[in-house]
């Protein structure tokens, strides 16, 4: 049984009160919004039914990104539609922290996690989505997809470094599940 679950929607006049891009839920379709760096990632992470759960448990619950190094703010226990979240690292005073807001779920016989938007005061726009995949050969796969652009003066002036960064936390992400899947 398929669930696909969202908290808000594209509107005629911009985005969602609190997200600052208005294609939401943009990362769950095959064709990206134009405008936006895009980054596709697809790693296997490792193989059977209790890796795709203990990986798709670590990416709702937030394990994911705290066993790669990133502090996550929040009251909620595992990702759901509304739930708002700051994703900080960093060390002392130079702490980077940005706000989110999980804007849809996955949760599928064969798929899950779950998909996150900008909220003022986050340097970029746009949204990424972390979803674990099981394939029917009983290959567990990690997937990033994301849209972005930059919000801010700073991230404009680092231009290509961006897209370089977000790539390797998205290897570094796939690392860290690679471990919580072989256990």
């Amino acid at each position: 049984m398929t669930r696909l679950v969202r908290s808000t929607g594209t509107t005629p006049d911009g985005p969602p009160p609190g997200l600052t891009y208005p294609e939401v839920g943009a990362t769950s379709s095959a064709v990206l919004p134009e405008g936006y760096h895009h980054l596709r990632h697809r790693e296997p992470i490792g193989h059977g039914r209790a890796a795709f759960e203990a990986a798709g448990t670590a990416v709702t619950t937030w394990r994911m990104h705290r066993a790669s190094g990133a502090r996550v703010h929040t009251d909620a226990v595992r990702a759901a539609p509304g739930v708002r979240l700051r994703v900080a690292v960093g060390v002392g005073r130079f702490v980077y922290a940005v706000p989110c807001e999980v804007v849809r779920t996955v949760s599928e016989e064969r798929r899950v996690g779950f998909a996150y938007g900008t909220l003022a005061g986050h340097p970029e726009c746009g949204e990424e989505a972390f979803v674990v995949e099981l394939r029917s050969d009983g290959t567990v796969w990690f997937v990033v997809t994301a849209f972005s652009r930059p919000a801010r003066w700073y991230t404009r002036l680092a231009g290509p470094l961006v897209p370089v960064a977000q790539r390797w936390y998205a290897r570094r992400l796939g690392r860290t599940l690679r471990k919580v899947a072989r256990g």
